[in-house]
C-alpha cells in the first residue's frame, strides 16, 4: 500500500504563550488511515512534548459540534490515548431565546427543510449536542427570564447538565467543565431526569424518553439492528407492519437524530450502556451494574426497567416507541 505524508499545523498555548507546531504525519498504516488527521496530529504532538492534562477544542461561534465530536470518538481498538470527554456549550442568557427563534439566513444542512417545522438554528444544534450547558450573563436577566431560558434549554436537551453563571465564573473546573466522562458512563438518575423534560416548549428539537423492559442477552442483537437502522439509515423498523418506515420519496429522512443515551437492564443482571452522536454509537458493558439505580440484591424489590433517551428533530413519540417495542417483541411500558 502506498504511503502518503500529511502536514498538520497546531497552535499550543502554554503559560500564556502560543506556539505553532507543524507536524508531518505518515498516512501509511491502517490505524493512522482510519483516525482523523486532527487526532493523529495531536498524538504526534504529545509524543514530542509529553502528555497533556486536557485538550480543549474551541470551535467558532457558528460550528456544529455534531460534525466534530465523532472525529474524537476514537475506537479503543485503534489504541489512542485521546478520548472524548464531553461537549460544553456556552449560552448567553440575555440573547439565547432570540437566537433560537431567529430564521437562519440559509439552511444549515441540505436535509433540514424536509421536516416541515421551524427552521433549525445553530443555537439548536449546539444545545442539542451538549453534555453541559453553561448559562452565562445571568445577572442581565430577571429570575423569571432566567427560568424561561432554563426550561427552553431543557426542552431541547434534557440530558445536559445546566450551570448558571455570571462573568463566566464556575465553582470549579473538574466535574463541571472538565473530567466529565460523558461518554463512558450513563447514570439512571440522569435518564430519569431527562424523562421529565418539557419537550413541548420547543417545536424544532425535542428529547424523547423510551422505557425498555428487562431484556435477555439474546435480544441485544435485535436492539443493535434497531439502532443501526435508526442512526445509519434514518429509518424506523416496523416488523409488526412487515415493512420499514422509510425516508420520503425525496430520500430525505422524516427525522434527524442528534444524541442518544441509554441503559439496558439484562435478565442475567448485567447492564448495557448506550451512547451515540449522530450516526456514531456504542453499546458498552457497565463496569459496576450495582451502580446507577439497580435494586440491591436481597431486598425483594423489582429491578428497574431500562431507558433510551433520544434527542433530535421530528421525533414522533408514538412511532418511535411502537417501533422499538415491535422490533424487540415486548409489551409497551409507560
Amino acid at each position: 500500500m502506498a504511503s502518503a505524508d500529511i502536514e498538520k499545523s497546531l497552535t499550543v498555548s502554554k503559560d500564556g504563550q502560543q506556539v505553532e507546531e507543524w507536524l508531518e504525519l505518515a498516512n501509511g498504516c491502517i490505524c493512522c488511515s482510519v483516525k482523523d488527521s486532527g487526532v493523529n496530529a495531536i498524538e504526534a504532538l504529545m509524543e514530542r512534548r509529553g502528555a497533556f492534562d486536557y485538550i480543549l477544542l474551541e470551535t467558532t461561534g457558528l460550528a456544529d459540534p455534531g460534525n466534530i465530536a465523532p472525529l474524537f470518538w476514537v475506537d479503543e481498538g485503534l489504541g489512542s490515548t485521546i478520548y472524548l470527554d464531553g461537549i460544553v456549550t456556552l449560552v448567553d442568557a440575555k440573547n439565547i431565546l432570540r437566537s433560537l427563534d431567529e430564521t437562519p439566513a440559509q439552511p444549515l444542512e441540505p436535509h433540514v427543510d424536509a421536516h416541515g417545522g421551524p427552521e433549525l438554528t445553530t443555537a439548536h444544534l449546539q444545545i442539542s449536542h451538549a453534555d453541559v450547558v453553561v448559562i452565562n450573563k445571568s445577572d442581565l436577566v430577571t429570575s423569571v427570564e432566567l427560568e424561561a431560558v432554563k426550561e427552553r434549554i431543557q426542552s431541547i436537551n434534557a440530558l445536559a447538565k445546566v450551570h448558571v453563571t455570571h462573568h463566566s465564573q464556575v465553582p470549579q473546573l473538574e466535574g463541571v467543565l472538565l473530567d466529565l466522562h460523558a461518554y463512558d458512563s450513563v447514570g439512571a438518575a440522569e435518564l430519569d431526569f431527562a424523562a421529565k423534560g418539557h419537550s413541548h416548549l420547543d417545536p424544532t428539537i425535542s428529547t424523547l424518553s423510551i422505557p425498555v423492559p428487562i431484556l435477555s442477552p439474546a435480544q441485544l442483537p435485535v436492539l443493535d439492528e434497531w439502532l443501526r437502522s435508526l442512526l445509519w439509515d434514518s429509518a424506523l423498523l416496523a416488523p409488526h407492519l412487515a415493512a420499514v418506515c422509510p425516508a420520503p420519496s425525496t430520500s430525505r429522512a422524516s427525522f434527524e437524530m442528534h444524541r442518544l443515551k441509554g441503559r439496558i437492564q439484562l435478565s442475567d443482571g448485567s447492564v448495557k450502556l448506550l451512547q451515540g452522536v449522530r450516526e456514531v454509537f456504542e453499546m458498552l458493558d457497565e463496569k459496576d451494574a450495582s451502580k446507577g439505580g439497580d435494586a440491591p440484591s436481597g431486598t425483594g424489590l423489582p429491578r428497574p426497567e431500562g431507558k433510551i433517551v433520544l434527542i433530535g428533530r421530528g421525533l414522533d413519540a408514538e412511532a418511535f416507541r411502537s417501533s422499538v417495542y415491535g422490533t424487540l417483541g415486548v409489551q409497551p411500558l409507560g
